[in-house]
């Protein structure tokens, strides 16, 4: 599984890839986590406000820290 953190590294995107990590390791899931800033890679996903969460390519939240029992349940498929 590829989990990707969109943001520039603000302190809230480091909190996404926290929470993330956390969900991770919680739901049992093996992945990959890519940090992306570049600007235009960010908005390629149709992201205007940052901090995002993509799940194997498919976004997930953006402009809001979502709730760790959010991110268990998307990793999980649902």
């Amino acid at each position: 599984m590829e989990i990707k953190i969109l943001g520039k590294g603000c302190p809230k995107c480091q909190r996404l890839e926290e929470l993330a990590r956390d969900a991770a390791t919680e739901a049992g899931v093996e992945a990959t986590f890519t940090k992306v800033k570049d600007v235009d890679d960010i908005m390629a996903y149709g992201v205007a406000i940052t901090p995002a969460l993509v799940i194997d390519e498919v976004l997930k939240c953006s402009g809001r820290l979502p709730q760790k029992s959010e991110i268990i349940t998307w990793l999980q498929g649902g």
